[in-house]
């Protein structure tokens, strides 16, 4: 299990190497992203060599930068060489006003050929974490 609790320019990444889900949310526009997602990129050749049937992915990204795009690339590329002993599948969430973050998605698909599910989602009013629970205030205020 590969477990990296995000900020508010990193994603949360959660890998489940006994489930087969990979969960990338949040923000990723970290000035380093190679060395942000060199920890997945390991895990996933770990897992290579013992995959499940099937892995899944959740990729629920608000935005990320150039740098990022590469590494996110490297993580599907990575994927598509497991493709061939486990069915991949990868679950791109966009909110349904954000085309750009739908045509990423729709571009990754054609450059790594994996099976993409695109999901349109309505607008989630938080700003920086759209998919993580939103922040209760610890004072009893509503």
């Amino acid at each position: 299990m590969l477990k990296i609790i995000g900020t508010y320019n990193k994603p949360t990444i959660e890998f489940d190497t006994e489930t087969g889900e990979l969960i990338i949310q949040g923000n990723s526009f970290t000035v380093n992203a190679l060395e942000f997602y060199k920890p997945l990129l390991y895990a996933i050749t770990e897992y290579k060599k013992n995959p499940l049937l099937q892995t899944i992915v959740y990729f629920k990204l608000t935005y990320f930068n150039t740098s990022s795009y590469k590494s996110i690339l490297d993580v599907l590329l990575e994927l598509k060489s497991l493709d061939a002993e486990s069915e991949v599948i990868i679950n791109w969430y966009y909110e349904k006003a954000d085309n750009d973050m739908r045509d990423l998605g729709s571009n990754y698909q054609n450059l790594v050929n994996l099976h993409f599910n695109l999901i349109a989602i309505e607008h989630v009013n938080t700003p920086a974490f759209r998919f993580f629970k939103p922040h209760q205030p610890s004072w009893g205020l509503k």
